[in-house]
């Protein structure tokens, strides 16, 4: 059957042998209410003592186009003195608020210990596609074909290679031409995405298409916050997916630095299903790679290979030449009519987390939570839209 749905083969090795810091290594996960937890003092100072020092933003004033050119991680002079605002605002207003009081959540056990869930809905109408559509374009892409460029397509459509069948026929291409059709009519997504992404750009429009060969419930959103950009520990982990409809947020959140390792699992435990195809947004150059370096930190393996729809990827090739900004809230904005109230820059969510870890103080964590969900929101809103646009029923 064309483009059947074969099971995507590899998962996530979730542990090692030598995987620190587990509790009860034969138990799966079980789910209690939460207790309140305030992390020591003195982790909190020493991640405060190191962010002070190794700061990985600067602040340009607003409108300094020529200062953002030099680094993609700045934060405007007016953006930076509200958060700062905000900030010393949050803390007055919770001072000894229990955490519990704050959030309404769970504490969800594995074998790796113990994190914080949260868990939201949102609702979302999901586009109808035509896969006709998109498998016509993909049997009539002569250029799959090894050997064949946009010239030769064109000399060989004039001799009647309409479809990549025809080319069963033809002498030179037809080994070649059997390779493509053996991985169209028999291959997991991966292997046709792979497939049309080595031919095409990775942003071509039949590699998003490749997304329609998944359910909904397939996909897996995902969006970290972290205390830095390179080997600090991810603080929360938003993972969005369908269900009944909705799209239900799960965000694990570190209450205590040595909760990552629990959340981790947690959230590889989304990724582990039949035919998981992860959605993130410039995922392939942060939150993947990232993911790796924290799971290599705690001896968990590494990532095993699943289909991987990075929609900056394809926000760049649609909106390049229009949009001045291609980043997920200026998208969002742009794009989706979206406005956020009450955000922080992302790249100040280690200052607000540090200050939760040094004063036990919960209100810091609350813009932290709210952004990473409306991440996750945006994210699949903005993938579902450009699927829409591509690929859907007109």
């Amino acid at each position: 059957m064309f483009f059947s749905h074969v099971l995507v083969p590899g998962r996530f090795a979730l542990l090692s042998p030598r995987a620190a810091g587990c509790l009860n290594p034969g138990r799966r996960f079980c789910i209690q209410t939460m207790s309140a937890t305030h992390a020591p003092a003195r982790i909190g100072a020493l991640w405060q003592q190191r962010m002070e020092t190794m700061r990985e933003y600067e602040v340009v004033r607003d409108g300094n186009v020529f200062g953002t050119s030099f680094s993609n991680n700045v934060v405007f002079s007016s953006d930076y003195e509200e958060a700062r605002h905000q900030l010393d605002v949050l803390v007055e207003k919770y001072r000894n608020v229990p955490f519990d009081n704050v959030f309404s959540g769970t504490e969800i056990f594995n074998e790796c210990g113990v994190c914080f869930s949260l868990k939201s809905r949102q609702s979302l109408k999901l586009p109808s596609l035509d896969l006709d559509r998109f498998r016509s374009e993909i049997m009539e892409d002569l250029t799959l074909v090894h050997g064949i460029g946009p010239r030769t397509q064109a000399r060989l459509r004039s001799k009647g290679y309409r479809i990549l069948p025809d080319l069963m026929q033809h002498p030179k291409f037809r080994s070649y031409t059997y390779d493509v059709l053996k991985c169209l009519h028999g291959g997991s997504s991966i292997e046709i995405m792979d497939l049309i992404g080595c031919r095409h750009a990775k942003s071509h429009p039949c590699v998003l298409g490749t997304a329609g060969l998944h359910e909904p419930e397939d996909y897996v959103f995902l969006d970290i916050e972290t205390l830095g950009l390179f080997s600090r520990p991810i603080i929360l982990f938003g993972v969005g997916m369908i269900e009944d409809g909705y799209l239900a947020v799960h965000q694990y959140l570190l209450r205590d630095i040595d909760e990552e390792q629990a959340a981790l699992k947690a959230t590889l435990d989304h990724m582990s299903g039949d035919r998981p195809a992860l959605v993130t947004f410039n995922g392939k150059s942060f939150d993947v790679p990232y993911l790796s370096d924290r799971l290599a930190y705690y001896g968990m393996g590494t990532p095993s290979k699943i289909p991987h729809f990075d929609v900056l990827h394809f926000s760049r090739r649609r909106w390049k030449d229009q949009l001045p900004s291609l980043r997920l809230t200026a998208l969002e904005t742009e794009i989706l009519g979206i406005s956020r109230e009450d955000d922080i820059p992302g790249q100040m969510v280690p200052e607000f987390y540090e200050t939760y870890l040094r004063t036990g103080n919960c209100g810091p964590l609350v813009p932290i939570i709210e952004h990473n969900k409306q991440d996750v929101v945006s994210l699949a809103l903005l993938f579902f839209h450009l699927l829409g646009e591509t690929y859907g029923c007109r």
